[in-house]
């Protein structure tokens, strides 16, 4: 038959035809815009070529105009989308639009994108970008874009949404996508007229753009270790590609093609280019020295040949100067720089944009001008001069290195060009790049490859191809070639493949019976007009040749067109012009009717099997021999009408077997595989075409087939045992025996190919889903053992399928002669690899050989190798070093060993380490190999058992952090959602903790209103299940609604009186109402994500009242009462801040967002100051545009300067930002040059700025800063009233930013002991006399003020409160007892008498903020901190009188004030910490001052005083419990709320909501730390005086109240289950490292909860038995703790099997496995399967309960089944591993089938044998198989196997003997005894002649080196000994 195949391999079809129109076409016509109406004027060509006779047809053309023709452009991509499937990308230009669209085989296209510019476009491509990251070890982004090129600019969109606008200083001629960007080739542009005089140096023709925003750099070229611009004119740039990355250009002077190398410059390279300059002489005289490269280039004729490789240099060569007219600009005077000549040269509407100066593209960076620099005045030049100081060159970014060049040798002639370049591989992998002549109708295609020591490519031999067009084909490796008489013929590189055939287009060779020779003459090959007009016209723009070569054509043309008319077939059979847009294996053949096809060239295999074994060939033969075989293949598979899928394989195998020399026709079993399953010969034979293209052929074939024959006389044949019935004998002759034909391509391979393909089959075996390909691959490598005579092998196939391979008899004879011809390599001499009983080896601990495998084909095979060695033999280094202990890498002739990874050193194997460190090992590199849960289910059962185990041990105890693919593999869901890192900003999916599903329904409609709207209730009611304590605060805090006005109206009061009352009582309330902002933006901080289509809701300030009984409303304008003025004003500005604290930090918040948040009205303008420094305050101000920020500050309204001077300080804390200190700068007087006009900036907004200072250079001890500051603390009042009011707030901010400034660096301030800090200090905190002023500012303050006689001592009441502060921030934490003393109260009445009592309290808390360690949480220690004295007569003044020096009033407040301040340096020390014994006490100190100011008593100290006292106490207290919204901390702050009478003003009320804020810090989810950065911005915050009205900044600025932000850290952790995504409860386990207090301690959490500071964490579990336990590991880095708390704290848990949550079952008592632990045996009865549904959600398993666990009324006979499913589910689900139920089925279905003895292959008893070793082994703790199950099974096949040996005894002796056995014994169960009792092969046991045996001791001695174990001996030894008796 192979004759027939000879005869049909000629041609291959092309498939899938389709008329071909650009999608964008299509799209454009709709599109409302001008281009349109000419495309509607402009037929389309097929109407046009429809008009009669061709004379019209010549007239229509030549109306359809050069630019016309030209309007559209198409370009086709591969692309893939994300899930694989792949589609063709389109990129359609005509005219000014650009249309991208995507359309695949089966979706139709659509358009992606679709563009429309000013201008018309030039071209459009795609390009990658790459977007450097700036840290090392993140990869670089890459932005995938389409650029659109304009005359003037290129437009550039990403896909990901960015837009950018690059202007193009040049007018450019063409763009390149590379690897690196865009590359630019700039126009030549010749001025009319004759050359300039002076030989100017030429400009750089070759540009690169690395980045829309970055800016456009020469490239520069590498030759011979010289390096210089590119800037030759003649170069042409004709491809450029990104893999490799190389570039091709074409010198149209010297008329070669040249390849280079592109890749980024060197730091070397971009030096030598900058010292260019350098080498000149001074260049501004007229008669300057020539710079180098000038020189260079006039020298440049010793370079003598004119061919000489490197055009760069050669092109300045005198002699070619006046050849090249285009060469240089025409300059019209020698004092213009180059760059002006360029703009000249530009047409003269393009506007050149300043590259930094003129001089940037002057090569040589001197111009031999005498003024020195031309003016050029761009219209982007923001200088006022247009003179530019010298610049020096742009720094280039990418050089080109020649690697390849034509040689001279090619005919050299003008206009050789490539029209066409693509780089190509063949099927062997070998890379060419070809490259179009279409002159010389040649495809030149030059082979290349990389070297191996460096990734340098070396280009090798040339080859040509005459073609008039050529496209790749990457899929396939193949490219299809149009030759010069229009045929279609498919290469592989350069080796030709076969013609194609296209239906319905006639085959050139027939289809004009007498062609005239016109058309070969070599004058014109082009056969119809529509070739030469179109396509050359479009390749004249292309080359750029000069237009008067049209007319020369046009003549031409009519001679042909009257050929044309008498020959009447050419208008019938349409030609192929051209070839274009080819993708995967499709391309568009363009027809000479003008029409276009899509064709799909057939792949060379579609079935995997087929695949597979391809490559296998390809890898381990020869090249060119593979090359053939390919080839051969291809063609037959591909023929016209080839075979149908399922036929694939049986082709391949008689395709084979005859290029190994085989006679397919005479052995039986391949003679009948075409007939296996086709219904009739029309589908066995053919695919289904047309019938006009029939041929003789095809009868041949089938006659051939024996197909008569087949239908008339035989039976149908059954797969299983196929019993041969042979043809008659005129047929097939019987009696001849069969051989080989030895001269046969592949006969000398075969032991090689058949070697390969037995490894290619044990991978096979691997794999559940190709069993079926490793049964058909047996029928063909059986036969080739036989032939072979390897008896090794037959005996191992037929193991594997006994009642299969008994069916084959026939082997063919290969004499001696013809067996030395082969080559046989060394494997084949051992055993044969088998690689189930490898990995049984392994599990009964014997030693095994390596396993041989192919590289790249059985990836499988190499993967549960290694996997076995590393898990089973325990060697950590099985799967990096050790690798070549386990595989034997098989290398084919043509494989190089050198560059092999495999061969590194080996290393002995270390002990083995404890099995859970290997499970971790084991599923770390499975992941990294790529291996998933899907492809663990194609793993047979048994061989995946070790590694399921491994799993399931790392699904116990993971690690925290590991990647997404490893927690997929391990099988926890949790981790998995875990590691995939959802953000808040894209969580709109899944229902999160802060996406409610639906919000909850108002009672009232302006409920919504009151801005605490967005709390997550989820999480909150966990957290405070019991109560309703947050409704309560948001009672508390809400301002958006009118006060209750309970005024009784006595009946002596007038109802104005009462009016007036009402309206005093409410003025008295809205003190209260107005503090509250700034408690609820703690309360509702970062809880909301806005939506950046809506302005943000901020509720409105209230302040108006109701009064009770008839709900009358009380107004304070009504202009009864006086009202303070500008009361409100801050108030708002605090309204403000609360609404913008609620957005969150991971946010998506714009520049834009913000400015549309600015409100219209002006009323409402602090509120917007308060919303911007709330978003300086969430991190979100630095997005705002520094021209919106300047915007701001220039409309000097006093809040939004302060507002956005805190923000941005905020927002850049510590940064030290150069621009942000300029901004803070301005508004300072003291930070200005002294001769500086002094600007009127408002006091605050000083201080606001001060403050900023501090917080941008926060603990960056910057001396400048610090200086200037310490002088601020003391700044004396200036004459004229400046600096006389409020200077206590800006002494006091002066003194936090230096404390910020130098925050921690206690006595280390480098390079400031000169500056004396901590005296300065001390001297400003006790007075004295005021040092003169060092420094810049001295000038300022030498007249003193005419209002303020403060004579030359320090007015300590201004600088006391300031220095003392600030000495605490220096001195924080350092322990530093000398200065802490000095801040230790005075111990004597006199020095008490002259210090406020209220700075006590700061001196008390500035000493312990110093003394850090030595604060205690207890009373004891709070009261040590009060001196003697005072302590002494405080306590026992009611029994002594008192005497009559101590003023008895001081030394109470003295006491009161030094208590509150150690309450708050308790607070600070346990801020966040809810520390019970720091909670207890400072609740007892409140409590006590609660009393005092309830009762008489309070008179000594003064209402005020106590009530400040309490107030500070307070807020310690809240400091220590923040966030955890303790109830007793409730009642105290709701207490005090409700007090409005009296002493309690607005700045009581704003401490004590402050403090209900920080006990609900961020709704429970934020709480405080103690870093030194948060400790500052609580000391700014928190600062003891609170303003006295709601204008009063006299003593502190207000806004600085929010900066407690700073100090607030997210801390909570909410478990959230992750198969509902719901909150939930769990335990959890925190570990407190050891510490100088307190050992390790563990303390068990029930979870959401607060976690401690997490330096002081060890780790955190999530404890069982309800959940999957978990631990997360802090000693090795918080950062993974960190991430989960800052995505809202979400640590996702899965609950186990049958456990139900805290929530619905707390005790754990309703769980399913509780009642039934005491008796085991009931469980099984008592599992109903309905009750699976509380285990599990897997809808597999549920289904699987339903159908099989259900006795139903076809099952009634089969009870025990359903109860042994019942019970496996059972385990399966309450063990927590459903993924074992096929396991377990699939043992029951072998032990099964084996009981049944109707195992017809044995590959589930190897299985079986493999779990029953896996569980002998060590690795005897693998649990997941339960513990009765298995010996159940085990018994059961021992017996049956045991039956069968008592009964067949014989056949197992045959067997041994080597007898045939007769036709009709059961050799299936011969062959499952062997396999389950791993006997040896037979090769093997009569190497060591256990039949020799004469006892059993011997016996053992001798199997036990075969490694036959000890329970089949005993079984074998009967036999074996009763042999030898019977013998004697």
């Amino acid at each position: 038959m192979s004759h027939v195949y000879e005869e049909r391999a000629t041609m291959i079809a092309a498939g899938e035809l389709q008329s071909f129109v650009p999608f964008g076409r299509e799209h454009c016509k709709n599109h409302p815009n001008a281009v349109n109406l000419q495309l509607r004027q402009l037929q389309p060509a097929s109407e046009l070529w429809s008009s009669d006779g061709a004379a019209g047809l010549v007239g229509s053309l030549q109306e359809v105009t050069l630019q016309e023709r030209d309007k559209e452009r198409w370009q086709l991509r591969k692309g893939t989308a994300p899930d694989d499937v792949e589609y063709d990308e389109e990129l359609y230009v005509a005219g000014n639009m650009v249309i991208w669209s995507r359309g695949s085989k089966n979706q139709a296209s659509c358009v992606y994108k679709a563009f429309t510019v000013d201008s018309p476009v030039q071209q459009a491509l795609w390009c990658n970008f790459t977007v450097p990251q700036a840290k090392k070890d993140v990869k670089d982004v890459v932005e995938q874009t389409v650029c659109i090129v304009q005359s003037t600019c290129v437009n550039v969109h990403s896909m990901s949404g960015k837009d950018f606008i690059s202007p193009l200083p040049f007018q450019v001629s063409a763009l390149w996508p590379t690897k690196f960007g865009l590359l630019l080739e700039r126009k030549n542009i010749t001025v009319d007229g004759h050359m300039s005089p002076i030989s100017r140096e030429p400009l750089p023709t070759l540009f690169s753009m690395l980045h829309p925003l970055d800016e456009i750099a020469p490239v520069v070229c590498l030759f011979e270790t010289r390096l210089q611009y590119v800037s030759d004119s003649a170069l042409r740039v004709v491809f450029t590609c990104l893999k490799p990355s190389i570039i091709m250009t074409y010198d149209t002077q010297q008329c070669t093609h040249t390849v280079w190398n592109l890749r980024k410059v060197t730091s070397e390279e971009q030096n030598t280019v900058l010292k260019f300059p350098d080498q000149s002489g001074p260049a501004h005289t007229p008669n300057a020295a020539p710079s180098f490269l000038s020189t260079h280039l006039r020298n440049v004729n010793r370079l003598d040949s004119p061919a000489s490789p490197l055009h760069c240099h050669a092109l300045h060569n005198q002699s070619r100067i006046p050849a090249s007219p285009a060469l240089h600009s025409r300059v019209h005077s020698p004092s213009i720089s180059n760059m002006a000549a360029l703009s000249r040269a530009h047409s003269p509407g393009i506007a050149v944009p300043s590259f930094s100066g003129n001089q940037r593209f002057n090569m040589s960076c001197h111009t031999p001008s005498s003024r020195g620099h031309s003016i050029l005045a761009s219209p982007n030049s923001t200088l006022n001069d247009t003179l530019l100081p010298e610049m020096e060159p742009i720094l280039p970014d990418l050089c080109i290195e020649q690697l390849w060049t034509e040689t001279s040798a090619i005919s050299r002639e003008k206009g050789c060009q490539a029209s066409k370049v693509f780089i190509t591989s063949d099927l062997c992998e070998n890379r060419y790049l070809c490259f179009l002549v279409e002159s010389h109708q040649q495809l030149r295609c030059v082979k290349f490859l990389e070297s191996n020591e460096t990734s340098q490519l070396i280009f090798a031999t040339v080859s040509t191809i005459a073609a008039k067009d050529a496209a790749p084909l990457e899929d396939i490796h193949t490219m299809l070639v149009l030759e010069a008489n229009g045929s279609l013929v498919l290469y592989t590189g350069v080796t030709r493949v076969s013609k194609v055939f296209v239906p319905g287009l006639l085959s050139p060779t027939f289809s004009v019976p007498n062609q005239p020779p016109i058309l070969s003459t070599p004058l014109e090959n082009i056969s119809t007009p529509a070739r030469a007009t179109v396509q050359h016209m479009s390749r004249l723009e292309e080359v750029g040749m000069p237009s008067p070569v049209l007319e020369m054509r046009s003549s031409l043309q009519h001679n042909e067109s009257s050929w044309l008319e008498e020959s009447p077939f050419q208008q019938t059979a349409p030609r192929i012009q051209t070839l274009r847009d080819p993708v995967c294996n499709r391309v568009t053949l363009e027809l000479s009717s003008g029409s276009m096809l899509r064709i799909t060239i057939p792949e060379v295999a579609t079935s995997e099997l087929v695949k597979r074994c391809l490559q296998a060939i390809r890898f381990i033969l020869p090249k060119d021999t593979a090359m053939k075989v390919l080839v051969k293949w291809y063609n037959s598979y591909n023929a016209p009408g080839g075979p149908s899928m399922h036929l694939e394989w049986n082709l391949f195998v008689t395709c084979l077997m005859t290029m190994m020399g085989y006679n397919t026709e005479r052995l039986t079993w391949t003679r009948n595989l075409h007939f296996e399953v086709p219904l009739s010969p029309v589908i066995a034979a053919k695919k289904a075409r047309p019938a006009d293209t029939g041929s003789d052929e095809d009868w041949l074939y089938l006659r051939c087939s024996d197909y008569h024959w087949q239908v008339s006389m035989r039976p149908a044949v059954s797969v299983q045992g196929l019993e041969m019935l042979f043809p008659p004998a005129g047929v097939d002759d019987q009696e001849s025996a069969l051989g080989l034909e030895s001269s046969a391509l592949l006969f000398p391979h075969i032991p090689l190919l058949f070697y390969v393909l037995h490894l290619l089959y044990e991978d096979l075996k691997l794999d559940e889903l190709q069993r079926s390909g490793a049964r058909a691959l047996v029928g063909l490598l059986q036969q080739l053992a036989r032939d072979l005579q390897l008896e090794d092998f037959i005996d191992l196939y037929w193991r594997d399928f006994p009642s299969f391979i008994k069916t084959f008899k026939e082997a063919c004879v290969i004499d001696q002669a013809q067996m030395e011809l082969m080559t046989w390599p060394v494997f084949l001499n051992g055993e044969a690899p088998c690689v189930f009983n490898w990995i049984s080896r392994c599990l009964r601990g014997q030693d095994v050989a390596p396993f041989p495998y192919l590289p790249g084909i059985c990836e499988r095979t190499k993967l549960l190798v290694l996997s076995y060695a590393l898990y089973v033999v325990g060697d950590e280094d099985a799967c990096s070093t050790n690798m070549l202990k386990y595989l034997c890498r098989l290398s084919a002739g043509q494989k190089k060993n050198a560059s092999d990874p495999f061969l590194r050193r080996q290393s002995s194997v270390k002990p083995i380490s404890s099995s859970g460190c290997l499970a971790e090992k084991l599923v770390l590199w499975l992941t990294s190999a790529g291996f998933t849960l899907k492809d663990l289910e194609t793993v047979p059962f048994g061989v995946a058992l070790p590694i399921r185990d491994a799993i399931y041990q790392c699904r116990e105890h993971p690690c925290s952090d590991w990647s997404e693919e490893v927690c997929a593999l391990i099988g926890r869901q949790d981790l998995t959602r875990q590691a995939h890192k959802v953000t808040l900003a894209n969580r709109k999916s899944t229902v999160g903790l802060n996406v409610m599903l639906e919000p909850p329904v108002s009672s009232e409609a302006d409920e919504e209103e009151d801005g605490m709207t967005d709390l997550h209730p989820e999480v909150t009611a966990l957290i405070w299940s019991q109560d309703l304590r947050v409704q309560e605060v948001r009672r508390l805090l809400q301002s958006s609604r009118p006060v209750r006005v309970n005024v009784p109206h006595l009946p002596e009061i007038s109802d104005h009186e009462y009016i007036e009352e009402k309206e005093n009582k409410l003025l008295q309330l809205c003190q209260r109402t107005m503090s509250l902002p700034v408690g609820r933006g703690l309360f509702t901080l970062f809880s909301y994500h806005p939506v950046p289509t809506e302005p943000l809701p901020v509720p409105k300030l209230n302040l108006t009242g109701r009064a009770p009984p008839r709900n009358t409303m009380v107004d304070l304008n009504s202009g009864n009462i006086d009202v303070p003025p500008n009361m409100t004003s801050w108030p708002s500005f605090h309204n403000g801040v609360a609404a913008g604290l609620k957005i969150a930090p991971a946010s998506q918040v714009e520049s834009a967002w913000i400015a549309y948040n600015k409100p219209k009205s002006a009323e409402l303008a602090n509120e917007y100051a308060g919303f911007l420094m709330a978003l300086g305050l969430n991190g979100h101000l630095t997005k705002l545009a520094t021209l919106n920020i300047h915007d701001y500050l220039t409309k000097g309204h006093e809040m939004t300067s302060i507002g956005l001077l805190l923000g941005v300080s905020a927002a850049k804390l510590g940064t030290m930002d150069m621009s942000i200190t300029r901004l803070l700068s301005i508004h300072i007087p003291a930070l200005l040059p002294p001769t500086s006009t002094e600007l009127d900036v408002p006091h605050s907004v000083q201080v606001a700025a001060v403050v900023g200072i501090g917080l941008v250079y926060q603990g960056t001890g910057h001396r400048h800063n610090a200086e200037v500051l310490l002088a601020e603390i003391g700044r004396p009042p200036g004459p004229e009233m400046e600096y006389c009011t409020d200077r206590e707030s800006y002494s006091l901010a002066a003194g936090l930013a230096l404390g910020m400034v130098c925050l921690g660096h206690g006595s280390n301030l480098i390079g400031m002991s000169d500056l004396n800090v901590p005296e300065q200090l001390y001297q400003y905190m006790v007075g004295g006399h005021r040092r003169t002023h060092a420094g810049i500012n001295r000038e300022k303050h030498k007249s003193p003020s005419y209002q303020i006689k403060e004579g030359d001592t320090i007015n300590v009441d201004v600088t006391c409160p300031g220095a003392t502060l600030a000495l605490a921030m220096i001195y924080l934490k350092t322990n530093n007892r000398s200065v802490a003393d000095w801040l230790k109260a005075p111990d004597t009445m006199f020095l008490l008498d002259f210090i406020k009592p209220e700075f006590l309290l700061l001196r008390t808390l500035a000493r312990c903020l110093i003394m850090w360690d030595e604060i205690f949480p207890n009373a004891d220690w709070v009261t040590s901190n009060v001196p003697q004295i005072i302590q002494e007569n405080i306590g026992n003044q009611d029994q002594t009188p008192v005497s009559e020096d101590l003023n008895m009033e001081t030394l109470v407040q003295a006491h009161d004030y030094i208590i509150a301040g150690g309450c708050l340096a308790v607070g600070f020390r346990f801020a966040g910490s809810a520390n019970s014994d720091a909670f207890d006490c400072l609740y007892k100190f409140a409590k006590n001052f609660m009393q005092c100011l309830t009762t008489s008593t309070a008179t000594v100290t003064g209402q005020y005083n106590l009530q400040t006292c309490l107030s500070m106490v307070l807020l310690a207290v809240s400091m220590v419990m923040s966030g955890s919204g303790n109830l007793k901390v409730l009642q105290l702050c709701r207490f005090l709320h409700k007090r409005t009478f009296g002493e309690m003003n607005y700045g009581f009320h704003m401490a004590h909501h402050m403090a209900l804020g920080l006990l609900f810090l961020g709704g429970g989810r934020y709480t405080l730390s103690t870093s030194n950065s948060a400790i500052a911005a609580l000391l700014c915050a928190l600062y003891p005086h609170f303003p006295a009205h709601s204008t009063d900044n006299r003593y502190h600025l207000q806004a600085l109240r929010h900066l407690a932000v700073l100090a607030a850290e997210p801390r909570l952790l909410v478990p959230v289950d992750v198969d509902s995504l719901k909150p939930c409860y769990a335990l959890l386990d925190v570990t407190y490292k050891e510490t100088q207090w307190y050992e390790e301690t563990t303390v068990e959490l029930m979870a959401p909860t607060m976690l401690p500071e997490l330096h002081l964490l060890k780790r955190i579990k999530v404890k069982g038995p309800r959940y999957w336990e978990l631990n997360i590991d802090i000693s090795k880095g918080t950062q993974h703790l960190q991430s989960i708390l800052s995505r809202d704290g979400v640590l996702y848990v899965k609950l186990r099997a049958g456990q139900l949550p805290y929530k619905d079952d707390p005790q754990g008592w309703k769980s399913l496995l509780a009642p039934n632990l005491n008796n085991r045996s009931a469980e099984v009865r008592t599992f109903k399967p309905e009750a699976i549904s509380t285990f599990t959600s897997d809808a597999a398993l549920v289904s699987f309960a339903e159908h099989f666990c259900r006795a139903s009324e076809n099952m009634k006979h089969r009870q025990e089944t359903v109860a042994l499913l019942s019970a496996i589910l059972y385990e399966c689900v309450t063990q927590e591993n459903p993924e074992m139920l096929p396991t377990y089925i699939s043992i029951e279905q072998a032990v099964r089938t084996l009981e049944r003895a109707d195992l017809s292959e044995t590959f589930s008893l190897w299985q079986l044998k493999l779990v029953l070793e896996l569980c002998e082994s060590r690795l005897a703790r693998a649990l997941l198989l339960s513990s009765e199950f298995l010996p159940i099974m085990k018994s059961s096949a021992d017996r049956a196997l045991d039956h069968w040996l008592c009964d067949n005894s014989n056949v197992l002796k045959e067997y041994l003997r080597r007898q045939t056995m007769n036709g009709d014994t059961d050799v299936n169960m011969l062959a499952c005894f062997l396999v389950y009792h791993s006997i040896p092969s037979l090769k093997n046991m009569l190497a060591s002649d256990l039949e020799g045996c004469s006892s059993f001791p011997e016996l053992l001695l001798k199997s036990s080196q075969l490694g036959v174990p000890i329970r089949a001996l005993l079984r074998l030894s009967p036999l074996l000994l009763q042999n030898h008796d019977s013998g004697v």
